[in-house]
């Protein structure tokens, strides 16, 4: 038996019928920032919206925008939190359901050779596609899952670590002694 799909944090299905040439604004409600950072496992989404423009080509949509989103997360030296603002282009291809091509699948996986003049693609079934995920996903794929804050300096400092930047071996203890002499 299959795994449930759990539903979609930021639901914005549209239809078909309702892309008319003007941007789509979506905005993030309490709720749905609140599910959309335990989905990601960090501290808060305070603020998630996106303007995207759609231009339908047949049954292939083709969206890009701007999302902007301010949220918080753990350093991942201190584990402090810290406020981090995210502004993002987006840019997917809704295409039907099974249109993308068995042979770009590798074990169940599709892989697919972008150019950066390429949109990522994503299936829909039926009249509908969702943009409040897509939206979702891209915000996912611009968080730094190694971002540092502000103490992660002083948090190493105090934890003995050294940063790895800094020159080390024989060598370089021979040339700081003969810097410090000079």
């Amino acid at each position: 038996m299959s795994e449930a799909v759990p539903a979609p944090e930021f639901p914005r299905p549209i239809s078909l019928r309702q892309i008319v040439g003007h941007p789509v604004a979506l905005e993030a409600s309490d709720a749905e920032r609140l599910a959309l950072a335990k989905r990601f496992a960090i501290t808060s989404v305070d603020r998630l919206s996106a303007q995207v423009s759609l231009d339908r080509k047949g049954d292939r949509i083709d969206a890009q925008g701007t999302l902007v989103a301010d949220i918080v997360q753990a350093c991942v030296v201190s584990g402090e939190d810290f406020p981090v603002h995210i502004e993002e282009d987006i840019g997917v291809r809704f295409v039907p359901e099974g249109s993308i091509h068995p042979a770009l699948q590798k074990d169940g996986e599709i892989e697919i050779e972008l150019d950066h003049s390429d949109l990522d693609e994503i299936e829909y079934a039926g009249e509908t596609f969702d943009l409040g995920e897509a939206v979702a996903q891209s915000l996912a794929l611009a968080i730094d899952p190694y971002a540092e804050g502000p103490n992660a300096d002083a948090a190493r400092k105090k934890a003995g670590i050294v940063s790895d930047d800094a020159p080390s071996g024989p060598l370089a203890e021979a040339l700081g002694a003969a810097l410090k002499k000079g």
